[in-house]
């Protein structure tokens, strides 16, 4: 049975038809009706709520692509720092035969990228090349306890001097007077008090750290914003609470641009304690090449350290992305 609308009847629950006007074009479905368009069904949001393997992107392809972008992602990232690291060193290596040929220096004196090479390479080198090794093992060795020391002891100072004003006003202008006197002058010194051996040096390569990470790491924690220490203490967090969970992830990054500066100070300082101090590593190996005058060892040396200065400071780069993307602040974090 079908039911017709009397005339005047209410159409839709709106106003009444009026039965003396002419009747209008009929309407679509869900025209005249406010967001009715929104009602219609989505097919591709339909399949997608449809659960895992219906509509498009689905399967084994869509699945695979945030794996696939993820899995690019991280290339990215290490191989970012690499290739810096190579264009270092491909741009060193050109600059210094550059300098050999614009100078015309003599070929018995200064030696190429090429000689190098051949020396770390030839067969008839094996017992030059196995000194280097070795005296390269001792110095990194040198350099990477001296760097970690500075390094420890200038954060805890410079968490002290964050938490006790006394303390900085105390010993900061002491640090510096000492930072002023050359490394040179107190590595005699140094050597006197501490020893000649692992100490002695660790002393001399920590002091090189020490002063810049002090420095930067300070001001640092000091330039934290404002509003987030004060939002700690609203939540009755304690000074010790607020320094750690706010003050030192903010300081990570100027922590990080120390280590990558006091790094290849730390290899200098480890090789003056070894030429002036402890008669061991690349620090001695190249004092004694250049009174013997073995120009091919000594060449090669340099370009050892200076190689290991590079790899340090990419090392370092690379550690501090990986951890500012975990425990630094969201603006620090590399892309």
């Amino acid at each position: 049975m079908t039911l017709s609308a009397e005339p005047g009847a209410p159409v839709g629950g709106g106003l009444p038809a009026d039965p003396g006007l002419p009747a209008g074009p009929a309407l679509p479905a869900g025209a005249g009706v406010p967001g009715a368009g929104d009602l219609a069904p989505d097919p591709v949001g339909a399949a997608g709520a449809a659960g895992p393997g219906v509509g498009p992107g689905a399967g084994p392809a869509g699945a695979a692509g945030p794996a696939s972008r993820n899995r690019g992602s991280r290339i990215r990232r290490l191989g970012g720092p690499l290739l810096s690291a190579a264009v270092s060193v491909a741009v060193g290596l050109g600059a210094w035969q550059l300098f050999l040929e614009v100078f015309a220096v003599d070929p018995f004196i200064g030696k190429g990228p090429a000689d190098v090479w051949r020396h770390l390479t030839s067969d008839a080198e094996a017992a030059s090349r196995s000194e280097l090794w070795e005296a390269s093992v001792t110095t990194l060795r040198d350099a990477f306890i001296g760097l970690a020391a500075g390094t420890v002891v200038a954060v805890l100072v410079a968490i002290a001097f964050t938490l006790w004003r006394s303390v900085e006003r105390t010993f900061m202008p002491i640090a510096m007077v000492l930072r002023s006197v050359p490394l040179v002058a107190m590595t005699p010194l140094i050597a006197l008090v501490f020893g000649r051996g692992l100490m002695g040096v660790t002393v001399i390569a920590g002091i090189v750290t020490f002063f810049p990470t002090l420095v930067n790491v300070t001001l640092a924690l000091r330039s934290t914003p404002r509003e987030a220490i004060d939002l700690c203490r609203a939540y009755g967090a304690s000074a010790t609470a607020t320094l750690r969970k706010v003050q030192i992830p903010v300081a990570l990054p100027a922590l990080f641009a120390s280590l990558r500066i006091a790094a290849p100070l730390a290899l200098i300082g480890a090789l003056l304690a070894e030429w002036l101090a402890t008669g061991d590593g690349l620090g001695y190996l190249m004092q004694r090449d250049m009174t013997m005058f073995q120009v091919d060892q000594l060449w090669s040396a340099v370009f050892l350290v200076t190689l290991y200065s590079i790899a340090l400071y990419t090392a370092i780069g690379a550690v501090e992305r990986v951890v500012l993307r975990r425990f630094g602040p969201p603006a620090a974090a590399p892309a």
